[in-house]
Protein backbone atom coordinates (compact mmCIF):
# COMPACT_ATOMS: atom_id res chain seq x y z
CA UNK A 1 0.00 0.00 0.00
CA UNK A 2 2.79 2.43 0.94
CA UNK A 3 4.69 1.55 -2.25
CA UNK A 4 1.63 2.31 -4.35
CA UNK A 5 1.08 5.64 -2.58
CA UNK A 6 4.69 6.77 -3.02
CA UNK A 7 4.80 5.79 -6.68
CA UNK A 8 1.43 7.45 -7.31
CA UNK A 9 2.72 10.66 -5.72
CA UNK A 10 5.79 10.44 -7.94
CA UNK A 11 3.69 10.19 -11.10
CA UNK A 12 1.43 13.05 -9.97
CA UNK A 13 4.46 15.20 -9.17
CA UNK A 14 5.97 14.51 -12.61
CA UNK A 15 2.73 15.54 -14.33
CA UNK A 16 2.43 18.72 -12.26
CA UNK A 17 6.09 19.60 -12.79
CA UNK A 18 5.66 19.15 -16.55
CA UNK A 19 2.36 21.05 -16.89
CA UNK A 20 3.26 23.78 -14.37
CA UNK A 21 -0.36 23.94 -13.23
CA UNK A 22 0.95 24.48 -9.70
CA UNK A 23 4.25 26.01 -8.65
CA UNK A 24 7.11 23.58 -8.04
CA UNK A 25 7.55 24.51 -4.39
CA UNK A 26 3.81 24.09 -3.69
CA UNK A 27 3.82 20.61 -5.24
CA UNK A 28 6.92 19.66 -3.25
CA UNK A 29 5.58 20.84 0.11
CA UNK A 30 2.20 19.19 -0.52
CA UNK A 31 3.97 15.87 -1.11
CA UNK A 32 5.86 16.26 2.15
CA UNK A 33 2.66 16.91 4.07
CA UNK A 34 1.01 13.79 2.57
CA UNK A 35 4.05 11.58 3.26
CA UNK A 36 4.37 12.82 6.84
CA UNK A 37 0.60 12.57 7.48
CA UNK A 38 0.57 8.94 6.29
CA UNK A 39 3.60 8.24 8.54
CA UNK A 40 5.71 7.00 5.63
CA UNK A 41 8.30 9.47 6.87
CA UNK A 42 8.61 11.13 10.25
CA UNK A 43 8.35 14.93 10.64
CA UNK A 44 12.10 14.95 11.29
CA UNK A 45 12.76 13.09 8.02
CA UNK A 46 10.34 15.34 6.13
CA UNK A 47 12.26 18.49 6.99
CA UNK A 48 15.74 17.10 7.44
CA UNK A 49 16.71 18.09 3.89
CA UNK A 50 16.05 21.76 4.59
CA UNK A 51 18.57 21.79 7.44
CA UNK A 52 21.29 19.93 5.53
CA UNK A 53 24.64 21.55 4.93
CA UNK A 54 24.25 21.26 1.15
CA UNK A 55 21.38 23.78 1.32
CA UNK A 56 23.82 26.26 2.90
CA UNK A 57 26.39 25.53 0.17
CA UNK A 58 23.90 26.20 -2.65
CA UNK A 59 22.57 29.40 -1.06
CA UNK A 60 26.11 30.69 -0.45
CA UNK A 61 27.10 30.03 -4.07
CA UNK A 62 24.08 32.04 -5.26
CA UNK A 63 25.25 34.98 -3.15
CA UNK A 64 28.86 34.74 -4.31
CA UNK A 65 27.74 34.51 -7.94
CA UNK A 66 25.62 37.64 -7.56
CA UNK A 67 28.54 39.44 -5.90
CA UNK A 68 30.77 38.63 -8.88
CA UNK A 69 28.10 39.87 -11.27
CA UNK A 70 27.71 43.11 -9.31
CA UNK A 71 31.39 43.93 -9.83
CA UNK A 72 30.97 43.91 -13.63
CA UNK A 73 33.67 41.30 -14.12
CA UNK A 74 31.55 39.21 -16.52
CA UNK A 75 30.68 42.23 -18.65
CA UNK A 76 34.40 42.98 -18.76
CA UNK A 77 34.98 39.49 -20.20
CA UNK A 78 32.29 40.02 -22.87
CA UNK A 79 33.95 43.28 -23.96
CA UNK A 80 37.08 41.26 -24.67
CA UNK A 81 35.03 38.90 -26.85
CA UNK A 82 34.28 41.77 -29.24
CA UNK A 83 37.90 41.86 -30.33
CA UNK A 84 37.85 38.12 -30.99
CA UNK A 85 34.62 38.44 -32.97
CA UNK A 86 36.24 40.76 -35.49
CA UNK A 87 39.14 38.34 -35.94
CA UNK A 88 37.23 35.06 -36.32
CA UNK A 89 33.67 33.87 -35.68
CA UNK A 90 34.95 30.38 -34.83
CA UNK A 91 37.44 31.80 -32.37
CA UNK A 92 34.68 33.84 -30.74
CA UNK A 93 32.39 30.79 -30.48
CA UNK A 94 35.21 28.82 -28.87
CA UNK A 95 35.88 31.65 -26.43
CA UNK A 96 32.18 31.99 -25.53
CA UNK A 97 31.89 28.27 -24.72
CA UNK A 98 35.25 28.08 -22.94
CA UNK A 99 34.57 31.11 -20.71
CA UNK A 100 30.99 30.01 -19.99
CA UNK A 101 32.03 26.44 -19.17
CA UNK A 102 34.82 27.62 -16.88
CA UNK A 103 32.56 29.99 -14.95
CA UNK A 104 29.77 27.39 -14.81
CA UNK A 105 32.12 24.91 -13.17
CA UNK A 106 31.90 27.04 -10.03
CA UNK A 107 28.47 28.66 -10.36
CA UNK A 108 24.88 27.61 -11.05
CA UNK A 109 24.54 27.06 -14.81
CA UNK A 110 21.21 28.90 -15.11
CA UNK A 111 22.70 31.92 -13.36
CA UNK A 112 25.69 31.87 -15.70
CA UNK A 113 23.45 31.65 -18.77
CA UNK A 114 21.32 34.56 -17.55
CA UNK A 115 24.44 36.69 -17.00
CA UNK A 116 25.71 36.18 -20.55
CA UNK A 117 22.46 36.20 -22.58
CA UNK A 118 21.99 39.97 -22.70
CA UNK A 119 25.64 40.80 -23.51
CA UNK A 120 25.77 38.18 -26.26
CA UNK A 121 22.54 39.40 -27.88
CA UNK A 122 24.01 42.90 -27.93
CA UNK A 123 27.32 41.55 -29.22
CA UNK A 124 25.66 39.61 -32.03
CA UNK A 125 23.89 42.77 -33.20
CA UNK A 126 27.11 44.73 -33.00
CA UNK A 127 28.99 42.27 -35.26
CA UNK A 128 25.94 41.61 -37.47
CA UNK A 129 25.72 37.92 -36.56
CA UNK A 130 22.55 35.98 -35.77
CA UNK A 131 22.20 35.45 -32.02
CA UNK A 132 20.98 31.91 -32.78
CA UNK A 133 24.59 31.07 -33.66
CA UNK A 134 25.78 31.94 -30.15
CA UNK A 135 23.04 31.37 -27.59
CA UNK A 136 22.47 27.61 -27.90
CA UNK A 137 26.23 26.95 -27.56
CA UNK A 138 26.17 29.30 -24.55
CA UNK A 139 23.42 27.28 -22.85
CA UNK A 140 25.06 23.92 -23.65
CA UNK A 141 28.45 25.11 -22.38
CA UNK A 142 26.89 26.36 -19.13
CA UNK A 143 25.10 23.04 -18.56
CA UNK A 144 28.10 20.83 -19.35
CA UNK A 145 30.53 23.07 -17.46
CA UNK A 146 28.55 22.31 -14.33
CA UNK A 147 29.71 18.66 -14.47
CA UNK A 148 33.33 19.65 -13.78
CA UNK A 149 33.12 20.28 -10.03
CA UNK A 150 30.86 19.47 -7.10
CA UNK A 151 29.67 23.08 -6.86
CA UNK A 152 29.07 23.44 -10.62
CA UNK A 153 25.37 22.71 -10.24
CA UNK A 154 22.92 22.30 -7.39
CA UNK A 155 22.23 18.74 -8.63
CA UNK A 156 25.79 17.70 -7.81
CA UNK A 157 25.60 19.18 -4.31
CA UNK A 158 22.19 17.58 -3.68
CA UNK A 159 23.31 14.10 -4.79
CA UNK A 160 26.48 14.36 -2.69
CA UNK A 161 24.37 15.29 0.32
CA UNK A 162 22.01 12.37 -0.29
CA UNK A 163 24.71 9.71 -0.56
CA UNK A 164 26.33 11.12 2.60
CA UNK A 165 22.94 10.75 4.29
CA UNK A 166 22.91 7.13 3.06
CA UNK A 167 26.20 6.46 4.85
CA UNK A 168 28.52 6.73 1.85
CA UNK A 169 31.47 9.15 1.51
CA UNK A 170 30.33 12.50 0.04
CA UNK A 171 31.74 13.73 -3.26
CA UNK A 172 34.72 16.07 -2.91
CA UNK A 173 34.91 19.34 -4.85
CA UNK A 174 37.21 18.13 -7.62
CA UNK A 175 36.47 14.39 -7.54
CA UNK A 176 34.43 14.58 -10.75
CA UNK A 177 36.68 17.10 -12.53
CA UNK A 178 38.40 14.48 -14.68
CA UNK A 179 35.25 13.04 -16.21
CA UNK A 180 33.59 16.47 -16.22
CA UNK A 181 36.37 17.90 -18.39
CA UNK A 182 35.95 14.98 -20.81
CA UNK A 183 32.19 15.62 -21.01
CA UNK A 184 32.75 19.34 -21.58
CA UNK A 185 35.49 18.73 -24.17
CA UNK A 186 33.21 16.37 -26.13
CA UNK A 187 30.44 18.98 -26.05
CA UNK A 188 32.80 21.76 -27.11
CA UNK A 189 34.26 19.72 -29.99
CA UNK A 190 30.77 18.72 -31.14
CA UNK A 191 29.46 22.30 -31.14
CA UNK A 192 32.55 23.61 -32.95
CA UNK A 193 32.09 21.06 -35.74
CA UNK A 194 28.85 19.13 -36.29
CA UNK A 195 26.67 21.24 -34.02
CA UNK A 196 27.78 24.55 -35.53
CA UNK A 197 26.69 23.40 -38.99
CA UNK A 198 23.25 22.43 -37.67
CA UNK A 199 22.65 25.68 -35.75
CA UNK A 200 19.88 27.77 -37.33
CA UNK A 201 20.58 31.20 -38.75
CA UNK A 202 17.48 33.16 -37.78
CA UNK A 203 17.82 36.67 -39.14
CA UNK A 204 16.56 39.61 -37.13
CA UNK A 205 13.26 41.09 -38.29
CA UNK A 206 11.42 44.26 -37.44
CA UNK A 207 9.83 43.71 -34.05
CA UNK A 208 6.32 44.25 -35.37
CA UNK A 209 6.93 41.56 -38.00
CA UNK A 210 8.57 39.20 -35.54
CA UNK A 211 5.66 39.44 -33.11
CA UNK A 212 3.15 39.53 -36.01
CA UNK A 213 1.58 42.75 -34.78
CA UNK A 214 0.88 44.46 -38.11
CA UNK A 215 -2.56 42.90 -38.49
CA UNK A 216 -3.54 43.86 -34.95
CA UNK A 217 -2.76 47.59 -35.02
CA UNK A 218 -4.71 50.49 -36.45
CA UNK A 219 -4.99 54.28 -36.14
CA UNK A 220 -8.27 55.91 -35.14
CA UNK A 221 -9.09 59.62 -35.32
CA UNK A 222 -11.69 60.80 -32.78
CA UNK A 223 -14.10 63.39 -34.20
CA UNK A 224 -15.94 65.97 -32.11
CA UNK A 225 -19.24 64.03 -32.25
CA UNK A 226 -17.66 60.78 -31.00
CA UNK A 227 -19.01 59.27 -27.74
CA UNK A 228 -15.37 58.47 -26.91
CA UNK A 229 -14.65 62.14 -26.15
CA UNK A 230 -14.17 62.62 -22.42
CA UNK A 231 -13.89 58.89 -21.65
CA UNK A 232 -10.93 57.56 -19.68
CA UNK A 233 -8.58 55.70 -22.01
CA UNK A 234 -8.59 52.46 -20.02
CA UNK A 235 -12.34 52.52 -19.36
CA UNK A 236 -13.51 53.59 -22.81
CA UNK A 237 -15.83 51.83 -25.22
CA UNK A 238 -12.72 50.73 -27.13
CA UNK A 239 -11.54 48.85 -24.04
CA UNK A 240 -14.84 46.98 -23.80
CA UNK A 241 -14.19 45.73 -27.35
CA UNK A 242 -10.84 44.32 -26.15
CA UNK A 243 -8.82 47.09 -27.82
CA UNK A 244 -5.78 48.57 -26.11
CA UNK A 245 -4.86 52.19 -26.74
CA UNK A 246 -1.07 52.21 -27.08
CA UNK A 247 -0.30 55.77 -28.16
CA UNK A 248 -2.15 59.07 -28.18
CA UNK A 249 -1.17 61.66 -30.78
CA UNK A 250 -2.55 65.03 -29.71
CA UNK A 251 -1.40 67.93 -31.85
CA UNK A 252 2.39 67.72 -31.94
CA UNK A 253 2.57 65.47 -28.88
CA UNK A 254 2.87 61.69 -29.08
CA UNK A 255 2.63 60.04 -25.67
CA UNK A 256 1.74 56.86 -23.79
CA UNK A 257 -1.60 57.17 -21.97
CA UNK A 258 -1.93 56.47 -18.26
CA UNK A 259 -4.96 55.80 -16.05
CA UNK A 260 -5.77 59.52 -15.84
CA UNK A 261 -5.72 60.20 -19.58
CA UNK A 262 -9.05 61.15 -21.14
CA UNK A 263 -9.78 61.00 -24.85
CA UNK A 264 -10.21 64.40 -26.54
CA UNK A 265 -11.60 65.40 -29.92
CA UNK A 266 -9.13 65.19 -32.82
CA UNK A 267 -6.99 62.72 -30.88
CA UNK A 268 -5.32 60.11 -33.06
CA UNK A 269 -5.23 56.80 -31.19
CA UNK A 270 -2.93 53.92 -32.04
CA UNK A 271 -4.88 50.86 -30.93
CA UNK A 272 -4.30 47.11 -30.85
CA UNK A 273 -7.05 44.53 -31.11
CA UNK A 274 -8.53 41.55 -32.88
CA UNK A 275 -9.47 41.85 -36.57
CA UNK A 276 -13.05 40.74 -35.89
CA UNK A 277 -13.53 43.58 -33.43
CA UNK A 278 -12.04 46.03 -35.91
CA UNK A 279 -15.22 45.68 -38.01
CA UNK A 280 -17.29 46.78 -35.01
CA UNK A 281 -14.98 49.73 -34.44
CA UNK A 282 -15.46 50.87 -38.04
CA UNK A 283 -19.19 51.05 -37.39
CA UNK A 284 -18.75 53.28 -34.33
CA UNK A 285 -20.06 56.83 -34.78
CA UNK A 286 -17.62 59.73 -34.69
CA UNK A 287 -14.34 57.99 -35.57
CA UNK A 288 -12.28 57.57 -38.71
CA UNK A 289 -10.04 54.56 -39.37
CA UNK A 290 -6.81 55.95 -40.82
CA UNK A 291 -4.84 52.71 -41.35
CA UNK A 292 -5.52 49.02 -40.92
CA UNK A 293 -1.85 48.05 -40.95
CA UNK A 294 0.85 49.81 -38.95
CA UNK A 295 4.63 49.52 -39.31
CA UNK A 296 7.25 49.62 -36.60
CA UNK A 297 8.08 53.28 -37.26
CA UNK A 298 4.53 54.20 -36.21
CA UNK A 299 5.22 52.76 -32.76
CA UNK A 300 8.45 54.67 -32.22
CA UNK A 301 9.25 58.36 -31.94
CA UNK A 302 11.99 60.39 -30.30
CA UNK A 303 10.18 59.96 -26.98
CA UNK A 304 8.81 56.42 -27.40
CA UNK A 305 10.59 53.28 -28.51
CA UNK A 306 10.18 49.50 -28.71
CA UNK A 307 12.39 46.90 -27.07
CA UNK A 308 12.42 43.27 -25.94
CA UNK A 309 12.78 42.21 -22.33
CA UNK A 310 13.52 38.74 -21.00
CA UNK A 311 12.00 37.31 -17.79
CA UNK A 312 15.04 35.91 -15.94
CA UNK A 313 15.29 33.15 -13.38
CA UNK A 314 15.35 35.26 -10.22
CA UNK A 315 12.42 37.41 -11.36
CA UNK A 316 9.68 37.90 -8.79
CA UNK A 317 7.27 38.48 -11.68
CA UNK A 318 7.15 34.75 -12.48
CA UNK A 319 3.74 33.26 -11.76
CA UNK A 320 1.94 36.63 -11.77
CA UNK A 321 -0.06 38.21 -14.57
CA UNK A 322 0.88 41.49 -16.26
CA UNK A 323 -2.15 43.07 -14.56
CA UNK A 324 -1.31 41.68 -11.11
CA UNK A 325 2.18 43.20 -11.13
CA UNK A 326 0.80 46.57 -12.35
CA UNK A 327 3.36 46.50 -15.15
CA UNK A 328 2.47 49.89 -16.61
CA UNK A 329 2.56 51.71 -13.28
CA UNK A 330 5.57 49.78 -12.00
CA UNK A 331 7.83 50.15 -15.02
CA UNK A 332 6.16 52.81 -17.16
CA UNK A 333 6.08 50.40 -20.10
CA UNK A 334 3.27 48.92 -22.17
CA UNK A 335 3.46 45.20 -22.96
CA UNK A 336 2.43 44.78 -26.61
CA UNK A 337 3.03 41.04 -26.99
CA UNK A 338 4.68 38.06 -25.31
CA UNK A 339 6.77 35.42 -27.09
CA UNK A 340 6.84 32.05 -25.32
CA UNK A 341 8.50 28.93 -26.71
CA UNK A 342 8.08 30.19 -30.26
CA UNK A 343 4.41 31.16 -29.78
CA UNK A 344 3.36 34.80 -29.85
CA UNK A 345 0.67 35.85 -27.36
CA UNK A 346 -1.12 39.09 -28.32
CA UNK A 347 -4.60 38.97 -26.84
CA UNK A 348 -5.67 39.49 -23.22
CA UNK A 349 -2.09 40.39 -22.29
CA UNK A 350 -3.10 41.48 -18.80
CA UNK A 351 -4.31 38.01 -17.84
CA UNK A 352 -1.22 36.08 -19.01
CA UNK A 353 0.91 34.62 -16.23
CA UNK A 354 4.59 35.39 -16.80
CA UNK A 355 7.03 32.48 -16.99
CA UNK A 356 10.80 32.03 -17.01
CA UNK A 357 12.18 32.83 -20.47
CA UNK A 358 9.18 34.88 -21.65
CA UNK A 359 10.14 37.60 -24.13
CA UNK A 360 8.10 40.79 -23.71
CA UNK A 361 7.76 43.28 -26.53
CA UNK A 362 7.37 46.55 -24.66
CA UNK A 363 6.92 50.21 -25.54
CA UNK A 364 8.05 53.14 -23.45
CA UNK A 365 10.33 56.13 -23.09
CA UNK A 366 14.13 55.81 -23.48
CA UNK A 367 14.51 57.03 -19.88
CA UNK A 368 12.43 54.12 -18.59
CA UNK A 369 14.58 51.63 -20.46
CA UNK A 370 17.76 53.14 -19.03
CA UNK A 371 16.35 52.72 -15.52
CA UNK A 372 15.70 49.03 -16.20
CA UNK A 373 19.11 48.09 -17.59
CA UNK A 374 20.21 46.47 -14.32
CA UNK A 375 16.79 45.29 -13.15
CA UNK A 376 16.71 41.93 -11.34
CA UNK A 377 13.36 40.89 -12.81
CA UNK A 378 13.84 41.66 -16.50
CA UNK A 379 16.83 41.70 -18.84
CA UNK A 380 16.79 44.35 -21.57
CA UNK A 381 17.83 42.83 -24.90
CA UNK A 382 19.31 45.89 -26.46
CA UNK A 383 22.68 47.29 -27.42
CA UNK A 384 25.13 45.94 -24.85
CA UNK A 385 26.33 48.51 -22.34
CA UNK A 386 28.71 46.87 -19.86
CA UNK A 387 28.56 47.59 -16.18
CA UNK A 388 31.41 49.63 -14.80
CA UNK A 389 34.12 47.15 -13.85
CA UNK A 390 34.74 47.61 -10.12
CA UNK A 391 38.23 46.15 -10.07
CA UNK A 392 38.87 46.28 -6.33
CA UNK A 393 35.55 44.71 -5.40
CA UNK A 394 35.96 42.21 -8.22
CA UNK A 395 39.26 41.04 -6.76
CA UNK A 396 37.68 40.79 -3.31
CA UNK A 397 34.73 38.74 -4.60
CA UNK A 398 36.98 36.35 -6.52
CA UNK A 399 39.27 36.05 -3.50
CA UNK A 400 36.30 35.12 -1.28
CA UNK A 401 35.27 32.43 -3.77
CA UNK A 402 38.78 31.01 -4.03
CA UNK A 403 39.18 31.11 -0.25
CA UNK A 404 36.06 28.99 0.17
CA UNK A 405 37.31 26.45 -2.36
CA UNK A 406 40.77 26.23 -0.73
CA UNK A 407 39.40 25.94 2.83
CA UNK A 408 36.82 23.36 1.77
CA UNK A 409 39.19 21.29 -0.39
CA UNK A 410 41.93 21.12 2.24
CA UNK A 411 39.37 20.25 4.95
CA UNK A 412 40.45 23.23 7.06
CA UNK A 413 36.72 23.95 7.32
CA UNK A 414 33.67 21.93 6.32
CA UNK A 415 32.57 22.88 2.80
CA UNK A 416 29.31 24.44 4.00
CA UNK A 417 31.09 26.58 6.60
CA UNK A 418 33.75 27.66 4.09
CA UNK A 419 31.20 28.88 1.53
CA UNK A 420 29.01 30.53 4.16
CA UNK A 421 32.09 32.37 5.43
CA UNK A 422 32.93 33.50 1.88
CA UNK A 423 29.36 34.73 1.31
CA UNK A 424 29.41 36.69 4.58
CA UNK A 425 32.76 38.25 3.66
CA UNK A 426 31.39 39.34 0.27
CA UNK A 427 28.50 41.09 2.05
CA UNK A 428 30.58 42.61 4.86
CA UNK A 429 33.18 43.90 2.39
CA UNK A 430 30.33 45.50 0.37
CA UNK A 431 30.76 43.52 -2.81
CA UNK A 432 26.99 43.06 -2.64
CA UNK A 433 24.29 44.46 -0.37
CA UNK A 434 22.40 42.19 2.00
CA UNK A 435 19.15 42.97 0.14
CA UNK A 436 20.61 41.86 -3.20
CA UNK A 437 22.18 38.84 -1.51
CA UNK A 438 18.76 37.64 -0.31
CA UNK A 439 17.26 38.35 -3.73
CA UNK A 440 19.98 36.26 -5.41
CA UNK A 441 19.03 33.08 -3.52
CA UNK A 442 16.66 30.82 -5.47
CA UNK A 443 14.46 29.72 -2.57
CA UNK A 444 12.19 27.74 -4.90
CA UNK A 445 15.14 25.55 -5.87
CA UNK A 446 16.14 25.08 -2.23
CA UNK A 447 12.58 23.97 -1.36
CA UNK A 448 12.59 21.56 -4.30
CA UNK A 449 15.91 19.97 -3.33
CA UNK A 450 15.04 19.76 0.37
CA UNK A 451 11.66 18.24 -0.42
CA UNK A 452 12.93 15.73 -2.99
CA UNK A 453 15.60 14.59 -0.53
CA UNK A 454 12.79 13.69 1.86
CA UNK A 455 10.97 11.97 -1.02
CA UNK A 456 14.05 9.78 -1.50
CA UNK A 457 13.79 8.78 2.16
CA UNK A 458 10.10 7.95 1.61
CA UNK A 459 11.04 5.66 -1.27
CA UNK A 460 13.42 3.80 1.03
CA UNK A 461 11.04 3.63 4.00
CA UNK A 462 8.09 2.44 1.90
CA UNK A 463 10.05 -0.19 0.01
CA UNK A 464 9.44 1.57 -3.33
CA UNK A 465 13.19 1.83 -3.94
CA UNK A 466 13.63 -1.92 -3.41
CA UNK A 467 10.60 -2.68 -5.59
CA UNK A 468 11.88 -0.62 -8.52
CA UNK A 469 15.50 -1.74 -8.06
CA UNK A 470 14.54 -5.42 -8.13
CA UNK A 471 12.44 -4.84 -11.24
CA UNK A 472 15.32 -3.17 -13.09
CA UNK A 473 17.88 -5.76 -11.95
CA UNK A 474 15.60 -8.64 -12.95
CA UNK A 475 15.03 -7.04 -16.37
CA UNK A 476 18.60 -6.04 -17.20
CA UNK A 477 20.76 -7.93 -14.70
CA UNK A 478 21.32 -10.87 -17.05
CA UNK A 479 23.00 -8.47 -19.49
CA UNK A 480 25.56 -7.38 -16.90
CA UNK A 481 26.24 -4.50 -14.55
CA UNK A 482 27.02 -2.06 -17.39
CA UNK A 483 23.59 -2.73 -18.91
CA UNK A 484 21.90 -1.90 -15.59
CA UNK A 485 24.00 1.25 -15.23
CA UNK A 486 23.07 2.25 -18.79
CA UNK A 487 19.40 1.74 -18.00
CA UNK A 488 19.60 4.08 -15.00
CA UNK A 489 21.50 6.70 -17.01
CA UNK A 490 18.93 6.68 -19.83
CA UNK A 491 16.03 6.75 -17.34
CA UNK A 492 17.57 9.80 -15.63
CA UNK A 493 17.98 11.60 -18.96
CA UNK A 494 14.32 10.90 -19.76
CA UNK A 495 13.08 12.08 -16.35
CA UNK A 496 14.90 15.40 -16.65
CA UNK A 497 12.41 16.36 -19.36
CA UNK A 498 9.30 16.65 -17.12
CA UNK A 499 11.27 17.26 -13.90
CA UNK A 500 14.17 19.46 -12.87
CA UNK A 501 17.64 17.91 -12.99
CA UNK A 502 17.96 17.82 -9.21
CA UNK A 503 14.51 16.29 -8.72
CA UNK A 504 15.13 13.60 -11.36
CA UNK A 505 18.48 12.66 -9.83
CA UNK A 506 17.09 12.50 -6.28
CA UNK A 507 14.25 10.24 -7.45
CA UNK A 508 16.56 7.78 -9.23
CA UNK A 509 19.53 7.71 -6.80
CA UNK A 510 17.75 5.75 -4.00
CA UNK A 511 16.68 3.11 -6.53
CA UNK A 512 20.15 2.94 -8.08
CA UNK A 513 21.82 2.55 -4.69
CA UNK A 514 19.57 -0.44 -3.92
CA UNK A 515 20.23 -1.96 -7.33
CA UNK A 516 24.00 -1.59 -6.93
CA UNK A 517 23.90 -3.22 -3.50
CA UNK A 518 21.81 -6.10 -4.89
CA UNK A 519 24.39 -6.75 -7.62
CA UNK A 520 27.37 -6.24 -5.30
CA UNK A 521 28.53 -3.15 -7.20
CA UNK A 522 29.83 0.19 -5.92
CA UNK A 523 26.77 2.36 -5.04
CA UNK A 524 28.80 5.58 -5.32
CA UNK A 525 29.67 4.83 -8.94
CA UNK A 526 25.97 4.45 -9.76
CA UNK A 527 25.11 7.66 -7.91
CA UNK A 528 27.80 9.66 -9.72
CA UNK A 529 26.69 8.28 -13.11
CA UNK A 530 23.11 9.38 -12.41
CA UNK A 531 24.28 12.77 -11.15
CA UNK A 532 26.20 13.35 -14.40
CA UNK A 533 23.35 12.00 -16.54
CA UNK A 534 21.03 14.62 -15.03
CA UNK A 535 23.23 17.32 -16.60
CA UNK A 536 23.57 16.01 -20.17
CA UNK A 537 19.95 15.99 -21.36
CA UNK A 538 20.07 18.54 -24.18
CA UNK A 539 17.30 17.11 -26.34
CA UNK A 540 14.59 19.67 -25.60
CA UNK A 541 14.60 23.28 -24.36
CA UNK A 542 13.01 22.40 -21.00
CA UNK A 543 16.28 22.86 -19.09
CA UNK A 544 16.17 26.38 -17.50
CA UNK A 545 19.37 27.46 -19.28
CA UNK A 546 17.83 26.48 -22.62
CA UNK A 547 14.56 28.22 -21.78
CA UNK A 548 16.50 31.45 -21.23
CA UNK A 549 18.02 31.37 -24.73
CA UNK A 550 14.93 30.03 -26.55
CA UNK A 551 13.28 33.42 -27.11
CA UNK A 552 16.36 35.63 -27.61
CA UNK A 553 17.80 33.11 -30.07
CA UNK A 554 14.51 32.93 -32.02
CA UNK A 555 14.78 29.15 -31.81
CA UNK A 556 12.13 26.60 -32.63
CA UNK A 557 11.53 23.41 -30.66
CA UNK A 558 12.94 21.32 -33.50
CA UNK A 559 16.23 23.26 -33.39
CA UNK A 560 17.03 21.78 -29.98
CA UNK A 561 16.02 18.27 -31.00
CA UNK A 562 18.16 18.41 -34.14
CA UNK A 563 21.27 19.82 -32.45
CA UNK A 564 20.92 18.38 -28.95
CA UNK A 565 19.85 14.78 -29.57
CA UNK A 566 23.11 13.53 -31.15
CA UNK A 567 25.14 15.29 -28.45
CA UNK A 568 23.01 13.78 -25.66
CA UNK A 569 23.45 10.27 -27.08
CA UNK A 570 27.19 10.85 -27.39
CA UNK A 571 27.45 12.02 -23.78
CA UNK A 572 25.43 9.03 -22.51
CA UNK A 573 28.07 6.78 -24.09
CA UNK A 574 30.84 8.85 -22.48
CA UNK A 575 29.27 8.48 -19.02
CA UNK A 576 28.63 4.74 -19.34
CA UNK A 577 32.20 4.11 -20.58
CA UNK A 578 34.12 6.53 -18.37
CA UNK A 579 32.40 6.22 -14.96
CA UNK A 580 33.55 2.59 -14.45
CA UNK A 581 37.10 3.68 -15.31
CA UNK A 582 37.12 6.46 -12.68
CA UNK A 583 35.02 4.53 -10.11
CA UNK A 584 35.36 0.77 -10.71
CA UNK A 585 32.05 -1.04 -10.36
Amino acid sequence: MEIALVLTLLVIAMVLFATEKLSIELVTLTMLVILASTRIITPEEAFEGFSSDFIIIIASIFILSAALQETGIFDFAVVRLVKLAHRSTNLMLFAVMAITGTVSAFMNNTTVTAMFVTPLVGLSRQINTSSSKLLMPLAFAAILGGTCTLIGTSTNVAVSGYIAHAGLPPISIFEITGIGLIIFAVGLLYMMTIGQRMLPNHEDQQLTEEYKLQKYLTEIVVRADSPLVGQLVFASELSTLQFRILNVIRGKDNFLPDFRTRIQENDMLLVEGDLDNLIKVKETKGIDIMADVISEKDLQTDNIRLAEMLVVRQSNLIGYTVKEVNFLQRYGLVVLAISRHGETLRTKIGSIQLQLGDMLLVQGSPERFEQLRNNNNLALLDEFEPLLFKKRKGIIAISCFLLAIILGTTNVLPLSVAFLLAALCAILLRCISSEKAYAAIDFKLLILIGGMTAFGTAMENSGAADFLANGIVNSLGSLGTIAVLTGFVILTVILTQPMSNAAAALVIVPVALRAAETMGSDPRAFAIAIMLAASVSLITPFEPSCILVYGPGKYRFWDFIRVGSPLTLLLIVVIVVMVPLFWPL
